[in-house]
């Protein structure tokens, strides 16, 4: 928390106003958000193989299928009945509503998944996901298992960036890789969903977040929930790109 305050200059004092956390919210996503990873970089260029972009799909899905068990978490843990309304809408977006199941994230991960060639139940075990893929997405889950609500909530606020990067992943996709357009369903969805949910996270910090102190530690989850996103690339750019050394029991294209 000292470190983050240092970094980005923060006085104490003023709680910062609704434009102000905003900005530096965007600062955060600007600075550190997963889309300038060197992963993001090459899959955005068209530099990645079939067998790279399955590592990804792979070993992303174990994120995608985490979402879900975090958001019960976050709403298990508020006693207010509207937010608990409000943010239960994640869950169905992702497990889907028991009727309708292509509307559901996982199932739209899945088809993706299977659009690189990939088998369904091999993705589902999980048992190639990376370590390091693997202590990431758990940590996710213990920061909103273990810190307050209202970090909980501001960890998702990456959502705020996330609506231009499915855009631009979607064009790039379709230019480069137009073999797995029909896995694109997903993303689609998302770029709607994910403004509509970082609105709804950003006014709760916003209202909740009554002290400059509290505004700094949802600011410093948020910093926290960048660096565990850019981790897993991390580990699948390791194994699979540079220099290339999947682990004993990881997938291997």
């Amino acid at each position: 928390m000292k470190e983050l305050l240092q970094e980005y200059e923060v006085e104490s004092g003023d709680r910062l106003s609704r434009e102000e956390l905003r900005e530096r919210i965007m600062q955060i996503g600007a600075e550190r958000y997963h889309h300038l990873h060197p992963f993001h970089q090459l899959m955005h260029e068209g530099e990645l193989n079939a067998g790279q972009l399955q590592a990804w799909a792979l070993n992303r899905y174990y994120y995608q299928s985490k979402i879900p068990i975090k958001d019960a978490i976050i709403l298990s843990r508020s006693d207010d009945v509207e937010f608990r309304r409000a943010w239960r809408q994640r869950i169905i977006d992702h497990d889907g509503d028991g009727i309708d199941l292509n509307s559901a994230g996982i199932e739209r991960w899945l088809r993706l998944a299977e659009a690189t060639g990939l088998e369904r139940q091999r993705v589902i075990d999980c048992k190639e996901v990376l370590l390091g893929v693997r202590y990431a997405v758990d940590a996710y889950v213990q920061l909103v298992s273990q810190r307050t609500l209202l970090e909980a909530v501001a960890s998702s606020l990456t959502e705020t960036f996330a609506g231009k990067l499915i855009a631009l992943r979607m064009d790039r996709m379709r230019k480069h890789y137009p073999w797995l357009v029909s896995g694109l369903g997903y993303f689609e969805n998302r770029v709607t969903q994910a403004p509509r949910d970082a609105e709804f996270a950003f006014d709760y910090v916003y209202t909740h977040a009554t002290t400059r102190e509290q505004q700094e530690s949802a600011l410093a989850a948020l910093v926290s929930k960048c660096e565990l996103l850019w981790a897993q690339l991390d580990a699948i750019y390791y194994a699979y790109v540079q220099p290339g050394w999947p682990p004993l029991g990881a997938f291997r294209p």
